[in-house]
């Protein structure tokens, strides 16, 4: 009898159909509490993972090698009570796809990075985060909505992973002012303007020592850019605290005892800033993040609007009247590093 090899191909197919049949989709689905909100959510869903099952999935993703796995869809009018599904086809972050996480023992979120609707003066409409005071970090970016922690043994057979967020992130706690460190915010008419909807300019300001608003002395103007700051940074009053022979290896330069360092200098820079010959200016660090980065770049884009016009003609001014800036060219510098220098 002749055997007929498409007879053998049948019996294999079947046979590696039944090998997989016992593997379970790895689909996540994930719903939120009505408590959060009955209007239905815009935004940026995200299933977080991380292997540090102490530590928030949140707070565990970043560009390095020890980076948590994150992957997520966009969502729209998200309703409490329905239910959102992610599929093992996602693109995952560093992996390749939700179908390519390593098996093991992790910690799994869920979180929403909830979108404002942005009329724009140009006539386009724009769904963006809008930034609550953190300077565009989604983790901890008030508002937004997240799950509790579960941790689970993650493998082919583990079957589908349920998600329910129950938590919102609260406001920022915003920095209070002291003898020499102020805090100021605007509302820009150009930015309003351009945006739709009120938008706002702020600034950290290390004001002269023995500043008088009463006193005709003028002072020239130092602007620091950079990325956002939630205050004037490197200036302390008090002595370092932190111990000169930590131990503790600092990565980016490779040295220990950095906190001590960072400290000693802001300490240092304080007695300079107070003591007879060193000269009195304003110094000041801007605040201005926005829809889409932790700051403008300070110049006035098709996407953005006009924050470089915003800078100058609405924030610097504001500034100088309040602390009896000079107020004019001559009694302006710039500067700064990294994406600060390009801005300068």
């Amino acid at each position: 009898m002749k055997k007929n090899p498409q007879n053998y191909l049948l019996v294999l197919f079947a046979m590696l159909s039944m090998v997989g049949c016992d593997k379970k989709p790895q689909i996540f689905t994930i719903t939120y509490d009505k408590a959060l909100g009955t209007e239905g959510f815009d935004g940026r869903l995200l299933i977080l993972i991380g292997s540090d099952v102490d530590k928030e999935p949140r707070f565990q993703i970043n560009d390095s090698d020890q980076t948590g796995i994150v992957f997520g869809i966009d969502v729209e009018n998200w309703m409490p009570g329905e239910t959102i599904s992610i599929d093992p086809s996602t693109f995952a972050y560093p992996v390749g796809t939700v179908a390519d996480i390593p098996k093991g023992t992790y910690s799994f979120q869920a979180l929403l990075h909830k979108y404002d609707t942005f009329n724009l003066s140009s006539g386009h409409s724009v769904k963006l985060p809008m930034d609550q005071g953190e300077g565009q970090h989604w983790n901890i970016s008030p508002k937004n909505i997240y799950s509790l922690p579960v941790q689970l043994d993650f493998n082919e057979n583990s079957g589908p992973i349920t998600l329910n967020i129950t938590e919102e992130i609260p406001p920022i706690t915003a920095v209070a002012d002291s003898k020499y460190i102020k805090h100021i915010m605007i509302q820009s008419e150009l930015l309003t303007a351009f945006w739709g909807r009120p938008m706002y300019l702020q600034a950290n300001v290390l004001v002269p020592h023995d500043f008088d608003p009463a006193s005709s002395t003028q002072y020239p103007l130092m602007v620091f850019h950079g990325h956002f700051p939630d205050t004037f940074g490197g200036f302390r009053t008090t002595a370092p605290t932190a111990d000169k022979d930590d131990g503790v290896l600092n990565s980016r330069f490779g040295i220990t005892g950095y906190e001590y360092i960072q400290q000693k200098e802001s300490y240092d820079f304080y007695k300079d800033w107070v003591s007879e010959e060193f000269p009195r200016f304003i110094a000041i660090e801007i605040q201005h993040q926005n829809p889409y980065y932790d700051d403008s770049y300070a110049v006035n884009s098709a996407n953005l609007g006009p924050y470089g016009d915003a800078i100058t003609y609405e924030l610097i001014p504001h500034i100088e009247n309040l602390y009896n800036g000079v107020g004019e060219g001559w009694g302006r510098f710039v500067y700064g590093g990294s994406t600060g220098g390009w801005e300068v």
